[in-house]
């Protein structure tokens, strides 16, 4: 069920992990005064993960070890997986770097702590509100007179919403992740397929390529409704050769024998379902009673995503009853 449940994570990992993809991610996006100090050729991928499990959902996230101008220092990426921008994200990434920052501690006899360079990957709607990326921006009274005892760093916030198709560089696992991510929510999303699919004709030499096409079948099947087996493995199939379109139908019968065309949307509601009554109950135990009549009404996927996410952040009982109540209309 994680597998349906998470295919972002599944993607984002399964992209990111990959040594190449990562510096060549980072050697377009980092700003350039960074990206002069980064040395990329030392980068080491680390396996710890820092985001709570409760937050799971809304967060992925893959830290690096690299030199920054001879010194050992981090990169930090985190995807945030949510259906709007969230102002507290430098808090969220405060909390992630003390933790980066203690587990050197203990693994480590330090004397100085390690830079830690925070980047935020974006793909959720597009917003005109701009974010200020500043932790001081969280803060309220007079900063700019008591900056001497205020904490603030700054976090690069690449927002794929911002770019065109034709401005996301990179590997070409990095791209078909991207503009997957880019577009997931497009109403028309259908219609990029094509495009993007066809740039995978450019990894048919690497042994990994089925099991990339998996994780590319599945995160598109569990996120465009109205898209099935039979409908992808024909965009497949018109976007690259017949030759390449045998490792499609291959996949393509391992997923119908899977039931995974048939169960997928339903085994993802039903996961999302029981986990909204169970942030329900944590968060709003007295009121659950009032909530769970009216969120069980909502099948749509896309708007119990959502409404997982308001679970998390809404301030209050009568807050989230609002939500779910515009959701109907």
């Amino acid at each position: 069920m994680d597998e349906i449940i998470n295919p972002h994570d599944k993607l984002f990992r399964e992209t990111w992990s990959d040594l190449a993809t990562a510096k060549s991610f980072l050697q377009h996006y980092l700003p350039p005064p960074v990206l002069s100090l980064t040395a990329l050729d030392t980068l080491e991928i680390c396996k710890d993960t820092f985001v709570e499990k409760d937050l799971s959902e809304f967060f992925f996230d893959l830290l690096y070890k690299v030199e920054l101008s001879g010194a050992e220092g981090f990169i930090y990426i985190l995807f945030e997986h949510k259906s709007y921008k969230d102002r507290l994200t430098p808090l969220q990434l405060l909390e992630y770097m003390l933790k980066i920052w203690r587990l050197c501690l203990k693994q480590d006899n330090l004397q100085r702590l390690p830079i830690i360079i925070p980047l935020v990957l974006y793909h959720g709607p597009s917003s005109r509100t701009q974010i200020n990326t500043r932790f001081s921006s969280l803060l309220d009274g007079p900063i700019d007179a008591l900056a001497a005892y205020v904490p603030d760093f700054s976090y690069v916030l690449y927002d794929l919403t911002r770019f065109s198709d034709e401005q996301i560089k990179g590997t070409v696992m990095a791209r078909v992740a991207m503009l997957l991510f880019k577009h997931i929510f497009d109403p028309h999303a259908r219609d990029k397929l094509p495009t993007i699919l066809s740039l995978l004709l450019q990894l048919m030499e690497k042994q990994t390529v089925p099991q990339y096409f998996e994780t590319v079948f599945r995160y598109i099947i569990s996120n465009i409704d109205d898209i099935s087996v039979d409908d992808l493995t024909q965009i497949v199939k018109e976007s690259l050769s017949e030759k390449q379109g045998d490792v499609v139908m291959t996949l393509a019968e391992k997923l119908r024998k899977e039931g995974y065309d048939k169960g997928v949307q339903q085994g993802m509601q039903q996961g999302l379902i029981e986990g909204i009554e169970v942030a329900v109950s944590v968060r709003f135990a007295r009121d659950a009673f009032r909530i769970m009549p009216l969120m069980y009404q909502i099948k749509d996927t896309h708007l119990l995503k959502t409404l997982k996410s308001a679970v998390v952040t809404a301030k209050s009982a009568d807050e989230l009853i609002d939500i779910i109540t515009s959701m109907q209309k």
